[in-house]
Parts: structure tokens; sequence; C-alpha cells
């Protein structure tokens, strides 16, 4: 595992803020408590996946060799060959403390979530205020359980006008994944 360069960080973080708003500091900011819960995490490259990772983890992460480390701490996402980042659905649990926009939907939206589709208007519960049209969004269900991530469609106020059927959050990733691509999404 290797530090990021100047490059990579500034793709990833930019994708990064697209989710989390300002409260990407959060993330990488130095802790204020001492302490487990304070503790210093840090990004790393492993081939294209770039993992985030307690500084402590990552420091004994050397002594193992690149061809025999698979993966250590949590898969943010990857790079592709073209050098964009694309996040990965096992960041859900990293980014949604630090989402900026967020997506409630009812429970008769639930399945066709997280079956592939979009979320349309007449399964929105609620939403963020102000929400902006091309914003990062992610997707929890009544119970704040945070379900996926994705993109709006339309800005908050366009989408009050929309009709039933009409689309408000294009699926980026969602939990069914997990079941639905089992096979392939943790290959190397």
């Amino acid at each position: 595992m290797r530090q990021l360069t100047e490059e990579e960080t500034r793709t990833l973080f930019s994708k990064l803020a697209h989710y989390t708003g300002r409260s990407l500091n959060n993330l990488i900011a130095p802790p204020t408590e001492e302490g487990p819960a304070g503790e210093q995490h840090v990004f790393r490259l492993q081939g294209s996946r770039v993992f985030y990772m307690p500084l402590k983890l990552a420091n004994l992460s050397v002594s193992i060799p690149r061809e025999n480390l698979l993966s250590m701490g949590t898969m943010i996402g990857k790079f592709t060959k073209t050098g964009k980042f694309r996040l990965a659905l096992t960041c859900l649990d990293v980014i949604s403390p630090h989402a900026r926009y967020k997506v409630w939907i009812k429970s008769n939206g639930v399945m066709p979530y997280l079956y592939g589709g979009n979320v349309l208007k007449a399964h929105v519960h609620r939403w963020s205020e102000d929400l902006p049209e091309h914003a990062g969004v992610l997707v929890f269900d009544d119970s704040d359980n945070c379900l996926g991530f994705g993109v709006t469609a339309r800005s908050s106020a366009e989408a009050k006008k929309l009709d039933p059927t009409g689309i408000v959050v294009f699926r980026q990733a969602d939990v069914g994944e997990y079941l639905r691509e089992e096979d392939s999404l943790f290959t190397t």
C-alpha cells in the first residue's frame, strides 16, 4: 500500500466532496480527542483501489509484501484506467455520517430501489432542504438505514412540481448490489 499522489488525492477528494460537502474535513482532519474514537485515519492505494484506515493500521501494512496484501481497512472506491475515481458501495459506512444531502424514501419505494431502480417522486418521504440539481445524495429508508447513493435529477423546488412517476434521484449504488453482484463485487 502506498500514499496517494497529489493528482490522485485531488480526484478522490473532489468525488468525496460531491457527497459530503465541507464535512469532508472531518474524514481527513487530525483528531481533536484522544483514544480510539479520535484516531487519525488515512487513505492508501493498493493497485487501483483506495482504502480508508486508521494510521496505526496503515503503518502496520508496510510490513506485508504488496503481492500478498489484498485489502486493509474500508474500500472507498477505485481509479479507472482513465484516471477517474469511482466510489464503491463499501464506502457507505464512511460517508453516510458526513452526508451533505439526504433523501428518505417510503417503505413502498425501498424494494424497487434495492433492485436497481431510480428513486421516483412517489417514493420520496422527505429530502434535505434546498437540494440542488446534480448533487450527490445518500438514500435512506424511514428507519434511517443508509440504502445507497446517487445523483439528483432535479432540484427540490423542481421535484415538487413533478408528477409521481418522475425521477428524483438517479441511482449510483445500492446495498442490493451485495446480492446482485456478489460474484464480482470484491474480485481483483
